[in-house]
């Protein structure tokens, strides 16, 4: 009786455990995604006057509350002129050749990550990481330096540019540089780039979206896939991908914080084999102690055994969703800039649907994490969290607006 008892015990434990902890690493994901795409919705917000989309959704908008009929949106939005079929085609062939294109260079990466051209990689994404901090970001920040009056010079203004740029590029890059640093520069990325993907024509960025979601899922799942072929080349070799990877690490980890959950079950564990059997060999307990001491885990997903040098339970990610080395949870700079493009189209419509939209990525994204749970390995984070954006999008936008706004047109009758 006391021996049963024993056994399920830690079971317990290492489960209420996990449960403990599974929160935490569900806020450290989803606070910098949030942040991102705040800072987007509050710069297309600011900036939206400089926008000519601005006009037609507004216009979309007086004929929707002047118009009773239920529908006169959808009539709008699917229903247009020549020209309208026209933008869909083109953002059809837009975001086909842009899928086209990212394919062909994901596929040259992992035929120069293949090749052990690791330098080369980081130069590429150094470059690359500075002209997003300098170009794109100089002209966003004069776009509010313009739209707020703040009062600097030039001089000023491109000394202040380049520090950050310099810093950024070094922060992302280098080791060394605080974890704080890291992340706060990856999401400003990601705010950068992303608000950009906002200036696109409306049916290029939805066609965009989608595609992007597609392409995400086919590159991480199929056997062929580019993204499936880096994780598993970078695996075999115990080494990272060279890439814009977002890691859910602890500003400030406490030592021994990351291994505490899985020291400890398996400790309990050990402790009742101790109970049960007395006549254990005692060096054989302390090897399994030497070993549990050197293993690291997220707590969100248990630990696997390992095969020669290859850890079944470590995934590293060039976009989508997977464990890093440290076991920490890791998302693509992708899917910020991506989440953040689809809140970003909406604040160009009204608040309300850009509440619909971050609750759905939200939902989505925790879909993802508790797949990533299950499965245990690198998923695509881009198409269940874009699908569902895009569903409630059209959802709010064609439906509940048109109804808020006819018992508001009601209630101001009487």
């Amino acid at each position: 009786m006391d021996d049963g008892s024993t056994d399920s015990d830690p079971v317990t434990a290492g489960e209420s455990s996990i449960l403990d902890t599974l929160g935490e690493d569900v806020i450290r994901i989803v606070s910098p995604v949030s942040l991102c795409m705040l800072l987007v919705v509050l710069l297309v917000s600011s900036l939206s006057s400089t926008n000519d989309l601005s006009s037609s959704v507004s216009s979309l908008f007086l004929s929707s509350t002047t118009t009773p009929t239920s529908f006169s949106s959808l009539n709008l939005l699917l229903l247009g002129s020549d020209s309208t079929w026209e933008e869909i085609k083109s953002a059809l062939v837009t975001a086909l050749s842009f899928v086209v294109v990212v394919t062909l260079l994901t596929f040259l990466l992992v035929l120069l990550f293949y090749f052990r051209c690791t330098n080369f990689l980081r130069i590429y994404m150094g470059i690359s990481s500075l002209f997003v901090l300098s170009f794109l970001g100089g002209f966003i920040f004069l776009l509010l330096i313009s739209h707020f009056k703040i009062p600097i010079d030039p001089f000023t203004f491109a000394i202040l540019l380049f520090n950050l740029s310099v810093v950024g590029v070094f922060a992302v890059f280098m080791p060394k540089f605080p974890i704080s640093m890291n992340q706060g520069y990856l999401v400003a990325i990601g705010v950068l780039t992303a608000y950009w993907f906002t200036m696109l024509p409306e049916w290029t960025t939805w066609a965009l979206l989608i595609a992007m979601s597609l392409y995400d899922l086919a590159a991480v799942l199929l056997p062929i896939g580019p993204l499936r072929l880096l994780v598993e080349l970078a695996m075999s070799r115990n080494e990272e991908i060279p890439a814009l990877v977002y890691e859910a690490r602890p500003v400030d980890p406490q030592p021994g914080d990351r291994v505490r959950v899985w020291r400890e079950r398996t400790d309990v564990r050990i402790e009742a084999t101790e109970n049960s059997t007395n006549s254990a060999n005692v060096q054989t307990v302390q090897e399994t102690r030497l070993a549990v001491s050197e293993e690291i885990t997220a707590p969100l997903i248990e630990a696997f055994p390992q095969t020669g040098d290859r850890h079944l339970g470590t995934e590293e990610v060039e976009d989508g969703i997977g464990l890093g080395s440290s076991g920490a949870i890791k998302l693509g700079l992708g899917d910020f800039i991506f989440y953040s493009v689809l809140v970003g189209r909406a604040a160009m419509y009204d608040y309300m649907t850009v509440y619909a939209c971050y609750l759905a990525i939200m939902a989505g994204l925790g879909v993802t994490l508790l797949l990533l749970a299950v499965y245990r390995k690198a998923l695509p984070a881009l198409p269940v969290s874009i699908m569902l954006g895009v569903v409630f999008y059209l959802l709010t936008r064609v439906l509940l607006e048109v109804f808020v706004v006819q018992c508001s047109s009601n209630l101001l009758m009487f």
